[in-house]
């Protein structure tokens, strides 16, 4: 018990909890608005690597750090367009299709890097963004402009979806498409923008992790966190503000279970470490899922004028 209280007492544990929780406030956000449209966004694994690929690749290549954000954001509108196609246009499953994305997504992004460095043993390094030490706001200053961006999108969001038109006719198509439609709400539009800036959003989650958190790409660095994402936009109810509660809580588990695993006087198992913040975040998951109130059209493909 002394080594946790050591810990949270410790300044740079809170910074490292933000700092891991960054995109997974991203990607969950991402989530979230596909899934309030009514769609569920498998592809957000596979998105994230093409975003943390493409937006390196971009800066190694001589763009600004925020132009390879852009492109990072872009590659995944690219994808969640494609995604839109296949479940929005075709009505094919939603699994089926974001799994498929995945696999397409890192499939590409793997080959791509390949391709661009065929005889390196070492991925090539990039200029990071550096930390806002101007802020002078303990635990933010230590962060990147990336980590504050996501902090400020948490309301934004809200705003969009509580107190917007726009907000509305989505969380309508995700809920009641046929009512949507009789207001004159086209529900195919609205489903394809919710999951097109969705997708945006999980691309820059991959960006933070090789322009911000690291300065390389390397495979297997997005490390299941898209799935993450996924669970923790059920344990947010689809809220935004709980979305990035439920970030935090996982990033701090899994802060917590690094630093116990380098105290001189952890004698249990790595492994039993490696595995506290998913069990942990399982436990909180299923106390909350019994209340969540979920999209009622979600995962139903809809046809105009069907009832």
């Amino acid at each position: 018990m002394s080594d946790i209280a050591d810990i949270l007492a410790n300044a740079s544990f809170w910074v490292a909890v933000l700092r891991i929780a960054t995109p997974l406030i991203f990607g969950t956000l991402g989530v979230l608005l596909c899934e309030r449209a009514g769609v569920l966004n498998l592809g957000i694994e596979g998105i994230m690597v093409a975003g943390a690929f493409a937006g390196w690749l971009a800066v190694h290549a001589g763009a600004p750090l925020w132009a390879g954000v852009a492109v990072a954001a872009l590659t995944g509108a690219v994808f969640g367009l494609l995604h839109a196609f296949l479940t929005v246009g075709l009505a094919l499953s939603q699994h089926v299709s974001g799994l498929g994305i995945t696999l397409l997504a890192t499939a590409l992004s793997y080959y791509g890097y390949r391709v661009s460095f065929p005889k390196v043993s070492t991925p090539p390094t990039v200029t990071p963004f550096a930390p806002m030490g101007w802020l002078h706001i303990p635990v933010l200053e230590a962060q990147t402009p990336l980590t504050l961006f996501a902090l400020l999108l948490v309301p934004v969001l809200a705003y969009l979806l509580y107190r917007t038109p726009l907000g509305l006719a989505l969380r309508m198509v995700g809920e009641n498409p046929q009512a949507a439609e009789g207001q004159g709400v086209s529900v195919a539009a609205t489903r394809t923008g919710a999951i097109v800036a969705g997708s945006a959003l999980m691309g820059v989650a991959g960006s933070f992790l090789t322009l911000s958190a690291f300065n390389a790409f390397f495979f297997n660095m997005v490390n299941g966190r898209g799935w993450i994402c996924v669970a923790l936009v059920v344990f947010a109810s689809w809220r935004p503000g709980k979305a990035l509660l439920g970030a935090l809580l996982f990033a701090f588990f899994d802060a917590l279970q690094l630093r116990l695993q380098q105290s001189g006087d952890a004698v249990l198992p790595y492994q039993l470490y490696l595995m506290l913040p998913y069990v942990l975040s399982i436990v909180a998951l299923v106390l909350v899922a019994r209340r969540a109130s979920y999209p009622q059209a979600l995962m139903k493909p809809y046809r105009k004028g069907e009832r």
